[in-house]
């Protein structure tokens, strides 16, 4: 069972997509056109690179907690939403939904967001920001049977921008990164938890399938657009 819990959470076509965002990105770090808004979030462009690149590859391997049961369970399908295809994988004799956590789009956005709230020292304005979007991410969360919770892609991108422009100027960058990665696994995931157990999905990953899409393009998107509305490097705590 462990292998077939490991899959792209998306199709290959718009896994490529992101694939080819991710090498823009690296030839305009290089170039330096990014770099002042990666300074913005307080890290350097190398550490970007390390982290998208850590979550694009950690998009495929998922965790398990436990198994939740569930009367069918959907198999090799592909789900359409929001212009989006998701990938429900290929199983055979599976005990029911597994109840897992994704590497890329869970585990490495949280660890990332816990450093930057130590770093800035950002306890009150991240909880709120995290607050905010994740009552609104909560909200257009759909249950999708055979696949888990979906998010419209850019959502999460747009929302997270301007709660964090409105939060703090200065601290717009990692206040996006914060509470757009984190208020989207809250709003999404975990306040659905409860219906994951009837859409028959074989894997129901926490930032994996639904979600990781608008994580992944919120830790890239969200940070530009709240870097270019903030007026200096923000000053770590």
């Amino acid at each position: 069972m462990n292998s077939q819990v490991h899959y792209l959470p998306i199709t290959p076509g718009p896994f490529a997509i992101l694939v080819l965002l991710f090498a823009a990105l690296i030839i305009l770090i290089q170039l330096r056109i990014l770099r002042y808004a990666y300074m913005r979030l307080g890290i350097s462009p190398s550490a970007a690179m390390t982290l998208l690149f850590g979550s694009l590859i950690g998009s495929y391997f998922n965790i398990p907690i436990t198994v939740l049961s569930a009367n069918t369970v959907h198999s090799g399908e592909i789900i359409n939403f929001f212009g989006m295809q998701y990938v429900v994988p290929l199983v055979h004799e599976w005990p029911g939904t597994v109840l897992a956590i994704n590497i890329g789009g869970a585990l490495i956005p949280t660890m990332m967001s816990i450093y930057l709230v130590l770093r800035y020292q950002l306890w009150l304005k991240a909880a709120i920001a995290i607050v905010i979007i994740a009552i609104a991410i909560h909200m257009m969360a759909t249950p999708v049977q055979g696949m888990g919770i979906a998010v419209p892609v850019f959502a999460p991108v747009f929302i997270t921008a301007i709660i964090a422009l409105l939060l703090s100027r200065e601290y717009a960058a990692p206040l996006a990164y914060i509470g757009g990665s984190l208020g989207t696994l809250i709003g999404a995931d975990l306040l659905n938890l409860d219906k994951i157990g009837s859409l028959g999905a074989p894997v129901a990953s926490i930032g994996g399938a639904g979600t990781f899409d608008g994580i992944f393009l919120t830790g890239i998107l969200a940070v530009l657009l709240a870097g270019i509305g903030s007026p200096s490097q923000p000053r770590p705590a």
